[in-house]
């Protein structure tokens, strides 16, 4: 038979020897796959090929000189196949222009004949090794391609381009990674793009926004109960780690999770095991953890609200997401992107071209809820467009004439306090007033999480939700 395929089980990877002389394929064959190799072997570069048709290999190891195709031509049509392909040359007349032609051809590398067996090794293993890099590359790239097709992540910008280096060199690990950054940056989705680019992406993804979850429920969502376990358990709950068996789970806003299940956080986390409530029997899990927040967990470490070994278990891959305002060269992208998608959605025909006094505007705005912000601005702008072009007539107020805004904020504040004054006023209902504004600001600005508001108002959690029970604060959706 002209290809001899060896079926065994690639511990390391898979070699293709293609050489014309019996005894140098045996040789081969013998050194690789007493090193854990699967090895296929072929006589001929047409037979090569063909084999290389039919499953690519991590590394191909090919005679400089063969019958019929020669070994550079054979080399040509392997990376017309495969562009990465790791091509590694073996002559018996190694002369320093056959190791060049052979490089500007894309090979890997050369080696003569004869050669040393820990040549062989070496070479085939950094060849590997460099292939292997190259389709985790590729993964990530797939995977940022479908976050850039769903308009989730889009960053020109050179410190959005340090965050996507960094994610490819995390996405194959099982690290856990701790994303952080404002409200609105997009940690989820750069934590899907983590998970899509890894070797879990075929298993499941699941979100848990600890924030919204009540502090009594939270450990029966992630860790799940038996039938009984507390009053209200009438049939036994799955957790949302074992449904993320073999996948990812990301955690938003684990600075909000209650410090008794911070420990049976980090025992799953160190453990990779968990006890669902009223059970007594662990279940392994295969689980990578990335976790997200937008408050400062050092911080929360120091006043005592956040555990000190969790934060480091948790922090091994700290990820960083700017907020727009210090990326502003991703707001006209972003901004293009939106205005496409939008039009799709709308019915309209609104040109993503942006006139240079509405990019001005929008490049100056702070935009404090970020790429969220963003995205709301531009599809208000999409919606209420009398023509074919985003006008600056077509921006909220605060974006197009933040001046104006500003001061009317505070002539009217001003005015308004010395005419009710010379009226007379009831001092407790302009406290009531300004409260209920300053909470529904900050209810606006974190998109209705009441934790995140409480931070920025700087109250306990617990008193914001009583004041929005005492002022009937409507909870938008």
């Amino acid at each position: 038979m002209a290809l001899k395929t060896e079926r065994r089980v690639a511990k390391k990877g898979s070699v293709l020897i293609v050489d014309d002389e019996e005894i140098m394929r045996e040789v081969l064959e013998t050194l690789l796959t007493s090193e854990g190799y699967r090895v296929d072997l072929a006589k001929t570069g047409e037979e090569g090929l063909e084999a290389y048709g039919r499953r690519a290999y991590d590394t191909v190891l090919l005679d400089v000189s063969m019958p019929g195709i020669g070994g550079l031509r054979a080399l040509e049509e392997f990376l017309k196949m495969d562009s990465e392909a790791s091509i590694v040359m073996i002559t018996a007349y190694a002369t320093f222009d056959t190791a060049i032609a052979a490089w500007e051809r894309g090979a890997y590398g050369c080696i003569r004949k004869p050669f040393q067996n820990e040549q062989i090794t070496a070479t085939v293993a950094a060849g590997i090794k460099r292939r292997r890099k190259e389709e985790e590359r590729r993964t990530l790239r797939r995977a940022m391609s479908r976050a850039v097709d769903r308009g989730a992540i889009i960053g020109r910008s050179d410190v959005m381009q340090e965050v996507f280096r960094l994610v490819e060199q995390v996405a194959p690990a099982r690290s856990t990674v701790l994303i952080t950054g404002e409200s609105g940056t997009g940690k989820e989705l750069i934590a899907q793009a983590i998970h899509e680019a890894s070797t879990r992406a075929g298993k499941a993804f699941v979100t848990v926004n600890t924030s919204n979850i009540p502090s009594e429920l939270l450990e029966s969502e992630l860790f799940g109960h038996t039938r009984g376990a507390f009053t209200g358990a009438v049939a036994a709950k799955k957790g949302l780690f074992e449904v993320a068996d073999n996948g990812s789970i990301f955690l938003d806003e684990i600075g909000d999770i209650p410090p008794e299940t911070q420990v049976r956080l980090l025992r799953v986390i160190q453990e990779r095991e968990f006890t669902p409530l009223g059970d007594t029997t662990p279940r392994r899990v295969d689980v990578r953890i990335i976790a997200a927040t937008n408050i400062e967990l050092k911080e929360a470490v120091k006043q005592g609200t956040f555990r000190e070994d969790l934060y480091y278990r948790l922090a091994v891959v700290p990820i960083e997401l700017p907020p727009l305002r210090d990326r502003r060269e991703d707001i006209l992208p972003l901004a293009q992107h939106f205005i496409e998608k939008y039009n799709e959605e709308n019915g309209r025909k609104v040109s993503e071209q942006i006139a240079p006094d509405v990019l001005a505007l929008l490049e100056a705005y702070s935009w404090p809820g970020n790429v969220r912000e963003l995205e709301n601005a531009i599809e208000r702008a999409v919606v209420i467009a009398p023509g074919d072009e985003v006008s600056r007539q077509c921006l909220r107020p605060e974006i197009s004439d933040p001046q104006s805004v500003a001061n009317a904020s505070e002539e009217g504040a001003s005015v308004g306090a010395v005419a009710d004054l010379g009226r007379g006023i009831n001092f407790y209902d302009q406290v009531r007033r300004f409260e209920i504004d300053l909470i529904r600001r900050a209810l606006d600005q974190t998109g209705g999480h009441q934790s995140r508001a409480a931070r920025l108002l700087g109250m306990n959690a617990t008193t914001l939700n009583s004041k929005i029970k005492t002022y009937n604060i409507n909870l938008r959706p």
